[in-house]
């Protein structure tokens, strides 16, 4: 095994690409942040502090997101498989156990050990970068500039933890806008050989990945509904309907000919970001049903309409995100997936139990009407 390899653009026509088990060790960590994540909005929904937890979940699940999504695709254009590449993926996963670590204190509007976490794994990815301008003449401004814009970034983010209270809003969204534009701008200076299959495989592992917080939270309503050897009718319809939906939400979103949407790098970039409402409104899927499952069983401080939006408002998020990203660009489902949003969200004032079932059919029938012979 070699220590340092010059690190060559891969071949973006490369046959047979497929993630590498590092790669899928690297999604199992930032998983283990998602689920964090999914932990503390299910509490807050549960607590009725809605609006804290939704935003709170908004904000740390950007920070699990951007630094997957940046990592991902700079690893389809220049994975040498080499010892150095492997060490610096290692000091990536530090960052993310850092940021999971943080994550409660986040919800708390304590930043330190999240801003902290975030750091680590972007600052992995500059020298990243570094490595790519040493070895791709090519390429060398293009690299610079993603080293250079992401290490302003993260300037911006250390001093977020330092400036007076009145000014971390809008702190925190030069910070957002700093580190999403940073891509946009160095990509002007040449495109990176990233590989269009390789990446829609590894959004699709992703994804099925984050959905094993769906497959949890049907689970844990299975447990509620059979609870001290007695059957309670709730939380097993809520199994039911929950089970429903997640299988209609693979087979919506997983489509032949995914890499179409990268064709060019204008819908790349509305395809990668796009992911960021998939993955999500997918994993807060999960919360929402273990707030529906809370509430059938009384530990929830919640109104029956609380319950309603929190299980109803992701999946029809899901619902449409998945129809910009991965439906749309192949023509069709224009009327079919804001009509079936639509009908979900309606579902929200309905008995919880019954509300998963109905969303369950409406998912059934939309997965019926867009599936290609």
């Amino acid at each position: 095994m070699t220590w340092l390899r010059p690190m060559r653009p891969r071949d973006v026509a490369e046959s047979h690409r497929v993630a590498t088990t590092l790669e899928l060790f690297f999604d199992l960590f930032f998983v283990v942040a998602v689920a964090a994540a999914g932990v503390q909005l299910h509490e807050r929904i549960a607590e009725n502090h809605v609006l804290a937890g939704v935003l709170g979940y908004a904000l740390v699940f950007y920070a699990i997101f951007l630094a997957w999504l940046q990592y991902t695709w700079f690893a389809s254009a220049y994975d040498t498989g080499d010892i150095v590449f492997k060490l610096l993926t290692l000091v990536v996963m530090a960052g993310v156990v850092i940021l999971a670590a943080g994550i409660p204190r986040m919800f708390e509007q304590d930043f330190t050990l999240g801003v902290t976490g975030y750091v680590v794994m972007r600052l992995a990815l500059v020298a990243f970068w570094v490595r790519v301008a040493r070895s791709d003449p090519e390429r060398r401004p293009t690299a610079i500039r993603y080293a250079v814009g992401t290490t302003l970034a993260q300037c911006v983010w250390v001093s977020f933890l330092f400036v007076p209270e009145p000014l971390k809003l809008p702190w925190l969204i030069v910070g957002i806008l700093a580190d999403m534009t940073v891509p946009a701008f160095a990509e002007r200076a040449g495109r990176t050989p990233w590989h269009p299959h390789h990446i829609a495989e590894r959004h699709g592992l992703f994804t099925i990945i984050v959905m094993g917080e769906n497959a949890l939270a049907v689970v844990n309503a299975v447990r509620e509904g059979t609870a001290e050897h007695e059957l309670h009718s709730g939380p097993l319809w809520l199994a039911a309907g929950g089970l429903v939906i997640v299988f209609s939400i693979w087979w919506l979103y997983f489509r032949p000919d995914t890499a179409h949407a990268l064709e060019n790098r204008r819908s790349a970039f509305v395809w990668g970001y796009g992911h960021y409402v998939v993955l999500a409104s997918i994993a807060a899927i999960g919360a929402g049903l273990e707030s529906a499952v809370s509430y059938e069983s009384g530990h929830a401080h919640i109104s029956l309409l609380t319950a309603g939006l929190a299980l109803a408002v992701p999946v029809a998020l899901a619902v449409l995100s998945i129809w910009v990203v991965q439906v749309r660009p192949h023509g069709y489902g224009r009327i079919a997936f804001p009509l079936a949003a639509a009908l979900i969200l309606a579902t929200a004032p309905l008995p919880t139990q019954f509300q998963s079932l109905a969303i369950g059919v409406v998912m059934i029938g939309l997965v019926a009407s867009t599936t290609r012979p």
